[in-house]
């Protein structure tokens, strides 16, 4: 097949997804064309079946805000006709969904009727789409899309709920590939450049909005501290970062916190971490979270949205409310005071890390595409 995928080119979760599938489906023989405004931070041009076109916005002093879905949907048509494009799978449903929308219509005008797959992330529907501004905008291209897939089923009760939704919604969870996890085993970096072989090494990664709760990471981690030695490892970049810092300084700890910003080391930091804290006020799905499990990483996160769905109370970590950092604080404690604890819930985690292995999510978009394409003739 060949199939054009349009996402976010950022950090972000739902672009690291859509990367990593348009790599895997490249892999398996199908020819894979990203569609974006800049190149995807995951994305390897030297792989073959895979290609990168750029969306240019022209500045024009008649536009206060340049019209980016005007770009993008003229961009499909024109990557369609030239490479015989036969689906788009476009990653959140505004602008994508809804510039694709525009870019089929244009398509059928000249004879060529092409599928859309419009995958729901989370904020396109939780937060920016449920905006009175773009709730009718978002309802429309659901319900225009082909087939909708979400990343969790509390992401899709989430969308039924919010709007007037008449397509099926598939749930297709997030994904890791497990197959690296042990690569950098034969030449690690030295733990001891992030902490002292007594002290336990725990992780934070995000975005660092608001959402993710950041003031409770350092509260968790304080007390923590306080009772088991530790050192926080803080990878990310985002508008909470420098009120981060300062709570640091203003408690004292700022020597036992490492501030990484974004980072291409993810997989390093990761392999020495004991411990993964995620008490965000909400995640779709928490893919943070499972790429935490994939390297051994227990984690102590949040109950809510789709984090049930990945982080099994008990098994791979624990589960407390939003904003209960002391419940937090004891379970963290509990799986990392006894060493025997924290193996075996490492080990949990990875066993549960796997029912998310790459191999086993791929099939599942293979065959909405197919279903597609039938549905297409």
């Amino acid at each position: 097949m060949k199939i054009a995928i349009v996402c976010y080119p950022t950090f972000g979760g739902s672009g690291v997804v859509a990367t990593e599938l348009g790599l895997e489906l490249a892999r398996r023989g199908h020819e894979v064309h990203f569609i974006t405004y800049r190149q995807p931070v995951r994305l390897a041009l030297l792989e073959t079946n895979v290609h990168y076109h750029e969306v240019n916005v022209p500045e024009y002093p008649l536009f206060h805000y340049q019209p980016y879905e005007l770009a993008l949907s003229s961009k499909l048509v024109d990557m369609v006709k030239l490479y015989n494009i036969e689906i788009l799978h476009v990653h959140y449903a505004i602008p994508h969904a809804y510039a694709g929308y525009m870019a089929k219509q244009m398509l059928k005008k000249e004879g060529i009727r092409i599928p859309m797959v419009t995958t729901l992330h989370g904020t396109d529907i939780t937060l920016v789409g449920n905006h009175p501004f773009y709730k009718p905008a978002v309802s429309f291209s659901i319900n225009k899309s082909d087939y909708v897939t979400s990343v969790s089923e509390s992401l899709k009760n989430a969308t039924y709920e919010l709007f007037k939704i008449k397509k099926k919604i598939h749930v297709i969870p997030n994904f890791i590939e497990l197959k690296n996890a042990g690569d950098l085993v034969l030449n690690p970096c030295k733990r001891s450049a992030m902490a002292l072989k007594s002290e336990r090494i725990i992780t934070h990664i995000s975005n660092f909005r608001k959402v993710k709760r950041i003031p409770d990471v350092i509260a968790v981690f304080n007390l923590i501290q306080q009772r088991i030695p530790a050192k926080l490892m803080m990878v990310g970049d985002g508008p909470e970062k420098v009120k981060a810092e300062q709570l640091c300084e203003q408690l004292g700890i700022q020597d036992r916190v490492i501030f990484f910003g974004n980072s291409n080391e993810i997989d390093r930091i990761l392999s020495y971490t004991d411990l993964f804290l995620l008490p965000s006020e909400t995640e779709s799905f928490g893919l943070a979270a499972l790429e935490a499990m994939a390297w051994r990483v227990p984690v102590i996160s949040s109950n809510s949205g789709g984090l049930p769905e990945v982080n099994f109370d008990g098994v791979s970590g624990y589960l407390s409310d939003v904003g209960d950092v002391q419940e937090m604080v004891e379970n963290g404690v509990r799986i990392l005071e006894d060493d025997a604890v924290l193996e075996a819930f490492k080990e949990r985690a990875f066993e549960n890390a796997k029912k998310f292995d790459i191999s086993a999510i791929m099939p599942l978009y293979e065959r909405i595409y197919e279903k597609a394409l039938k549905k297409q003739k």
